[in-house]
């Protein structure tokens, strides 16, 4: 079967007379379809039911270590927390900060105690000329829309299958001293699933850094998401602060977690592991803050998740409902689009997304008519910096929500689309 490149003018005029027809019927059928974010489907959120019910007598509320987690305190975290968090973190539990419930507010938080107080004696960022940050694309657009709301210059660094272009990001932060940062997803990346390879790790720990007081914000959110049995163990990832430790940089980076995606959204724990140093500094700081966080939250999710074999287990159970969705993503796209040259897209064995490369300059247009067909899909341009993708080609895929059937619907309506903005883009 001949490319949509590769056909002549007749045949492409023809397909895109088909495209349209399709497209309409899908317009008259009156959809209602999201695959905007990476939510959880109500079948993932009712594996976390039990979660409500752990604490049902005054007695059940003291940790461990005796706490009453009804009241005031304990700015750091319980210990049972602490340790849930550690293996999140790949940490060991003396090194977490277990905050509120998204770790989304502890990034944020992260950032701005480095532009008022600069971080461990350095200048605060604030008061420097400028402030840039590494940005990994395709990226995490809230990442993104942090350091937008707080005029920091976002610098894009390309991605393939071994995480960030280390060439780049190395060439960039030993030249430029304003480069104070680089946001890493290391584990099945938002949006292409790509994980960081070893080498990856090493060179971020070790490489020479004009600003010394560079930081990695290290936002490992989806690492226990896998897809398929053996993922965990293949697709393990080197501990980047036991890296920077080894390197002769232990305070360059700042790790990020929660149980959002694990237990409920917005009513999760979130947590950071990070050098001792940057705990005692985020400890004093904090201190004026707050004076704890919900303890009780905490304590639920440690019962609920005593240790690393029942996290295994309710993992593999949120396996086993996502998998399904994202097997029809592939075969739903290698069906419809397979051979057409109109675009590619990840494979990935873990996380919440898909990344689909279309033909430069379609993307909007695949966005637009989706919408107006009834599939609301993440705004085109979200996973580059200021929403502004150079190719207009990148488009992430969330499957979770959405049930297999509504999934199949929707999926059907996207590669309509896509079909539907190439041919356009080609015969114009």
């Amino acid at each position: 079967m001949a490319t949509y490149a590769e056909m002549s003018e007749d045949q492409r005029r023809a397909a895109l007379q088909e495209a349209r027809h399709t497209y309409v019927g899908f317009c008259e059928a009156g959809l209602s379809l999201n695959m905007a974010r990476g939510k959880p489907a109500a079948a993932q959120l009712d594996l976390s039911t039990p979660l409500l019910t752990q604490l049902s007598t005054p007695e059940d509320c003291f940790s461990e270590d005796g706490t009453d987690c009804r009241n005031y305190g304990v700015i750091d975290g319980i210990p049972e927390a602490k340790r849930l968090m550690a293996l999140l973190l790949d940490d060991e539990p003396d090194n977490v900060f277990v905050f509120g419930n998204a770790s989304l507010t502890v990034m944020h938080d992260a950032i701005a105690r480095c532009l008022d107080h600069g971080c461990l004696g350095s200048t605060p960022w604030a008061q420097l000329p400028e402030v840039s940050f590494l940005c990994p694309v395709p990226g995490y657009d809230r990442h993104f829309a942090i350091l937008e709301q707080f005029g920091i210059r976002m610098i894009a660094v390309p991605m393939d299958e071994r995480g960030p272009d280390m060439d780049e990001v190395e060439r960039l932060a030993a030249a430029d001293a304003s480069v104070k940062g680089i946001w890493c997803v290391p584990k099945y990346s938002n949006p292409s699933g790509a994980t960081y390879s070893d080498e990856t790790v090493h060179r971020l720990a070790r490489m020479e850094c004009a600003a010394e007081d560079f930081r990695i914000f290290w936002d490992n959110a989806y690492c226990v998401h896998h897809l398929h049995p053996d993922a965990g163990r293949q697709d393990r990832v080197l501990d980047i602060r036991r890296a920077c430790i080894e390197a002769g940089n232990p305070d360059r980076c700042l790790k990020f977690a929660s149980t959002s995606k694990i237990t409920f959204p917005g009513a999760g724990v979130s947590a950071m592991a990070a050098s001792t140093a940057n705990l005692a500094e985020a400890k004093r700081l904090c201190g004026s803050q707050m004076i704890g966080h919900d303890k009780l939250n905490q304590l639920r999710h440690a019962r609920f998740l005593p240790d690393a074999d029942a996290l295994a287990r309710h993992m593999a159970a949120h396996a086993d409902i996502m998998r399904p969705k994202f097997e029809l993503v592939q075969h739903v796209l290698g069906e419809e689009l397979d051979g057409l040259g109109v675009g590619c897209w990840t494979d990935p064995r873990g996380g919440y997304f898909v990344s689909f490369q279309g033909l430069p300059g379609t993307a909007k247009r695949t966005v637009a008519l989706a919408r107006e067909a009834g599939v609301v899909l993440t705004d085109a341009g979200a996973t580059w910096p200021y929403g502004q993708d150079p190719e207009d080609a990148n488009i992430r895929i969330a499957p979770t929500m959405p049930t297999l059937d509504e999934l199949a619907q929707a999926l059907s309506v996207f590669c309509c689309c896509v079909k539907l903005a190439a041919l356009e883009t080609l015969t114009a």
